[in-house]
Formats: structure tokens, C-alpha cells, sequence
């Protein structure tokens, strides 16, 4: 034929084209599956790319999975038992190896601020809020441009006060605590007359009187309390401010007051002002965020205090900060942090960096940590109110619904204590009265109010609020079996 015999063969040719093709797919396929072989996995199959954070990746996520019954917690630094690996450590109310077994007729412990409400929602971020710190982090005394301080912290807190809108940030200087607790007794130093800076010459002796400390009752007990125990030669406790209203207006002794104000206020979650006319005031904004409390505007005093515990749970990290518009006072509570503790934990200031960044990422969004913990704050209040409005005997303060910038709504009270009042004339001591009910509270006599008052923490697990409904429920029930004459409450 003239085509074969015109043509050399093209067989050869056409084997080599399949053997190329073929090496090909082959090639692929071992690609694809050297890709799919070697995705991360930290069940022992594979490092994920990890080498010295291997182990302790593995060691998070095995005390992370014990679940406890649900109704407790293992942690990497609890008490290891004969296995050498750390028990469950059981909420208020239950007990046993796994925390399964319920305390019958247990009393409901309602006295602490811990705010652990917030745990549920971590354990659902549990990627985005993990922090694997390598032994050498921080080793020196200092971070970043020589300070106790990470700049990067401090820029990311700026963001939320931003992105919230609860404080005005521009024109405020930042420092750091272990926790609002630390910075209370800085503030109040760094806010007193300057010893140093007024000493007379030698051998004369100064004459300036001390600041008074004071605060309107009810006040947080620790105002009171870290200023007695510290006892500065710049200031002293002076107590409540409805002592002292008259005379720091017509005061002509030199004496100068501080201020405390808590707003919202612990106990009773109301917003509050200075009272005082010409006080330096210390405004406590630990709850001014909103889960607690709406936010009508920005809050922009001299000086501020926030704290980690109240806005994302982690009491136990221990950080706060203050923000202070006049440089000189700032630079005396830098110092006396520096000079205290030298700064706070440079692994905490890591921990709560990942925390503030994973709060960022989520806002106004379906995962927001705000509407989260308004909803079960929220919740909680509607139950406790339910629950009290059937009795005579106990009430609680009023909270309206109010408007909310964050939210860009009118939202529902969701205070994180109830501050109740016995209404029976029998009932001098409502703490005594909520006691005999298997109810502990924190007694109002810390706060300097009438013992007609007691507060009661809804901040506190899942746990500890439904033993509080049983035993609140308990007592309004018992109302009805009570003598005629103690029914006139």
C-alpha cells in the first residue's frame, strides 16, 4: 500500500506517547496521596509539621476530652493520682471519680464573682483561644522596647475598646496590673500627693494632710480593705462618701478626696457618677461591657479600670488595666507596678493576646463572645426574676430594658449579681435569712449597706445557678406553708 510503504510506522511513536501518559497519572497519584497521607493529625499518626510542641499539644487535648460527667473539669496542673495523670475536679454539688454523682439537699454556694458562665464558651473556641508557650518564651524581665509590657497586648485592648465602643482610648495612656485588684492600690498611690516631690528640708516636718479614700455605698469591699491594709502615709480610708458630700464643697483644710466609683456598680449593677465635687476619681468599668450592661456611649474619665476576668472569664490569669489621661499619674502607677511586681506575667500578657485577638475576630457575628454571654446572662435574670416575683418575702432590684450601642437595640438586664432585699420585718440579716434557706451569699455589711441586703452571684457554672433556682424556688414554695401572721411581708 503507497500510505505504508510512503510512511515509516508510527507505532513506536505512539508507545512512548502512552508510556509518558501513564507515567504521568502515576505520578499524580502518588502526589495526591503523599498529600493526603501526611495531613495533620495529633492522634499519634502524625506531627503536623510539630516537633518539641508535639507532646504537649497531646497532653491538652487528652485532659480537654475528659468529659467528667459534665459536670466537672481535668486540668494540666491538677492533682495527679496513682496513674500519675490529674483526677476531675467536680463543680459545687457533685462528686465521685468522674463527677457523676449529685450531693443531695446540697447548699447552693452563690457568694463568688467566678466567672465561669464564660467556660462554654471557650470550649467551643478551643482552636482559636489555645496557647502553646515554648520554655525559653520571655526569659528576660523586660519585652518589647525594654518595658514589663507587650506593646502588641496593648495595641489589640485599644482595638476592642474601639471596636466596642465602651472607652474612649485616643487620649489615654495604658498600664498593666495582675488583675484590677493590683492597679486599685496604684491608682490610689498614684492619685495621692507626691511625697517625694513636696518633702520639706531636712528636719522639717511635712504638714500636707493624706487623701481620704472614700466610695458611696454599696462599694466592691476591696476599696476599703487594700486601702487599711496598705495604710500610706499619702492617704487613708475615709470612708462613704455621704459623710464627706458638704464638706468637699466648703473644705478649706487642704484635704483632698479619692474616689471609687464602680459603674455598672458591684453590687447592684446601676450605673453610677462621681459624688463628690472636685474628687480625683478612680471609675471601676469592669463591667461595663456588654454582656453585663448596655452601653449608652463611650466612657471617657481620667482614670479607668477594666480587667480580664469580667470580660472574657479568665479570672485566673490575673490581668488588668487602667486607662489614665494625665501622663504624670500614669507614670506613678507604671512605677509602682514596675517596683511591686516588676509587671504582670509576661505568660499571661501571651495567654490573653490570643484571647483579645479571638474576641476581635468574632464581633457582631454569629460566634460574638458579647451576645453569648448576654444570652446567658439574660436568661438567668428572667429565671431568678420569674422565681421571686411569686414571693413577698425576698425582691430584687429593678433593671429596665435599656438601649444598647453595641447591640443597636434595646436589650433585656443581664446583671451578674442580684442585690436582694428580705422584706420581712423578721428578716434583719438577709444573709442569715438566705442562709437558713442552704443559700450562702456575700453578706451586705461588706459593702457598708443595710443588712435588709445580700448579694447573690449569677456568674458562677451552669451548676451552681440551677442548684441556686432549686433552693430560691424552695423558698418562695415555703411561703405558702408559713403561719398567717409571718405571710405580712
Amino acid at each position: 500500500m503507497e500510505s505504508a510503504a510512503g510512511h515509516p510506522s508510527r507505532r513506536p511513536a505512539g508507545l512512548m506517547l502512552f508510556s509518558l501518559l501513564y507515567s504521568s497519572l502515576l505520578l499524580n497519584a502518588l502526589f495526591v496521596a503523599h498529600h493526603f497521607l501526611s495531613l495533620p493529625r495529633l492522634d499519634g499518626g502524625g506531627s503536623c509539621g510539630l516537633s518539641w510542641a508535639l507532646q504537649a499539644a497531646r497532653e491538652a487535648e487528652a485532659v480537654a476530652a475528659a468529659e467528667c460527667s459534665g459536670h466537672g473539669q481535668v486540668f494540666l496542673d491538677g492533682v495527679a493520682g496513682e496513674d500519675g495523670r490529674p483526677g476531675c475536679e467536680c463543680n459545687s454539688c457533685f462528686a465521685g471519680p468522674d463527677c457523676s454523682l449529685r450531693t443531695p439537699n446540697c447548699t447552693a454556694n452563690a457568694d463568688s464573682g467566678d466567672p465561669s458562665f464564660l467556660e462554654p464558651y471557650w470550649k467551643q473556641h478551643a482552636a482559636e483561644s489555645a496557647v502553646v508557650v515554648s520554655g525559653w518564651h520571655r526569659l528576660s524581665y523586660r519585652t518589647t522596647d525594654g518595658l514589663f509590657q507587650s506593646v502588641e497586648l496593648e495595641d489589640q485592648i485599644r482595638r476592642l475598646h474601639r471596636a466596642v465602643g465602651n472607652a474612649v482610648v485616643d487620649d489615654k495612656h495604658l498600664v498593666f496590673g495582675a488583675g484590677s485588684m493590683q492597679l486599685i492600690n496604684a491608682l490610689v498611690h498614684a492619685l495621692s500627693p507626691d511625697a517625694n516631690a513636696a518633702a520639706p528640708p531636712a528636719r522639717v516636718v511635712a504638714t500636707a494632710p493624706p487623701a481620704r479614700v472614700v466610695a458611696t455605698a454599696p462599694y466592691y469591699p476591696a476599696y476599703r480593705s487594700q486601702t487599711e491594709m496598705f495604710d500610706g502615709r499619702e492617704y487613708k480610708w475615709g470612708g462613704t462618701t455621704a459623710a464627706w458630700a458638704n464638706a468637699s464643697r466648703n473644705s478649706t483644710d487642704g484635704v483632698g478626696f479619692i474616689e471609687f466609683v464602680t459603674s455598672p456598680n458591684n453590687p447592684d449593677a446601676l450605673l453610677h457618677e462621681p459624688v463628690l465635687s472636685g474628687s480625683a476619681a478612680i471609675v471601676d468599668r469592669a463591667y461595663y461591657w456588654p454582656h453585663f450592661t448596655h452601653i449608652p456611649a463611650p466612657a471617657d474619665d481620667d482614670v479607668m479600670l477594666f480587667t480580664t476576668s469580667k470580660l472574657s472569664g479568665h479570672a485566673g490569669s490575673r490581668l488588668g488595666w487602667a486607662l489614665i489621661r494625665d501622663e504624670k499619674v500614669a507614670k506613678r502607677a507604671y512605677e509602682y507596678v514596675q517596683y511591686s511586681t516588676m509587671g504582670a506575667s509576661r505568660d499571661t500578657q501571651l495567654r490573653m493576646l490570643r484571647i483579645v485577638k479571638a474576641i476581635l475576630s468574632n464581633l457582631h457575628g454569629e460566634e460574638d463572645i458579647f451576645t453569648f454571654g448576654h444570652d446567658v446572662m439574660r436568661s438567668r435574670w428572667r429565671r431568678l426574676s420569674a422565681a421571686v416575683s411569686r414571693s413577698r418575702r425576698i425582691s430584687l432590684q429593678k433593671i429596665p430594658p435599656q438601649y444598647c450601642t453595641y447591640f443597636s437595640r434595646i436589650r433585656e438586664p443581664s446583671p451578674a449579681y442580684a442585690w436582694v432585699k428580705c422584706e420581712r420585718e423578721e428578716d434583719q440579716d438577709c444573709y442569715e435569712a438566705l442562709l437558713k434557706a442552704n443559700i450562702i451569699t456575700r453578706s451586705s455589711a461588706l459593702f457598708e449597706a443595710s443588712s435588709r441586703y445580700t448579694r447573690v452571684s449569677l456568674l458562677k457554672s451552669d451548676d451552681d445557678f440551677d442548684v441556686l433556682m432549686e433552693r430560691v424556688t424552695e423558698l418562695v414554695n415555703a411561703e405558702k406553708h408559713d403561719a398567717p401572721g409571718s405571710s405580712s411581708m
